[in-house]
């Protein structure tokens, strides 16, 4: 019998914060020993994982479809390696249709999109925690309008998921201004 998953909210750092260096060193340990600690806290090996990246806003809630989906590099500025990534993770259709049946049993319009990629919301911090790629993903938009209640709602109607081994991943930051951050952690502010 399959054990019920958790649902999370992980931490996907800055960019490609786990694959380059930076100053001060050892700016993201506590974040990637979390990440690749993961795995070990789960009940089981999951399913399949759902991610929603605070990377991604759709007007309504749009679900990626494809089987294959590519890397989006949506960061600037960092190395030329870091753009060279790869975490092949396959895509899930088939759960990315049930997701779309239970949002709409909740009475939520929704989309589909086959051609979206994992942004970096997604693949930077599952290249720490699943590094096999092996493990079926499909990634989620937030609805544009960042309504609290629609999305609790949302989160209400995706529960049963759990239940099928799917592990649902919020992907973000408590705070995302990278400039404001590394500049107190040179102990400028």
């Amino acid at each position: 019998m399959t054990k019920r998953q958790p649902s999370l909210f992980i931490p996907h750092g800055g960019g490609p914060c786990f694959f380059m260096d930076w100053d001060p060193p050892g700016t993201w340990d506590r974040q990637r020993k979390f990440l690749e600690d993961l795995p070990g806290t789960l009940p089981e090996r999951p399913t399949a994982l759902l991610v929603i990246s605070g990377h991604w806003e759709a007007p309504v809630f749009t679900v990626q479809t494809g089987p294959a989906p590519p890397l989006l590099f949506d960061y600037y500025g960092f190395p030329p390696e870091t753009y060279e990534l790869t975490w092949p993770a396959p895509g899930d259709p088939a759960l990315a249709a049930r997701v779309r049946t239970l949002l709409e049993g909740a009475g939520f319009d929704t989309a589909g999109d086959a051609t979206r990629g994992y942004d970096h919301g997604v693949f930077v911090p599952l290249k720490v925690a699943f590094p096999a790629a092996d493990i079926p993903t499909v990634q989620l938009s937030l609805r544009a309008d960042l309504d609290a209640a629609a999305h609790l709602a949302a989160g209400r109607a995706l529960a049963p998921l759990r239940e099928e081994g799917v592990l649902i991943i919020g992907s973000g930051n408590t705070y995302h201004n990278m400039q404001v951050m590394m500049q107190a952690l040179r102990g400028g502010g």
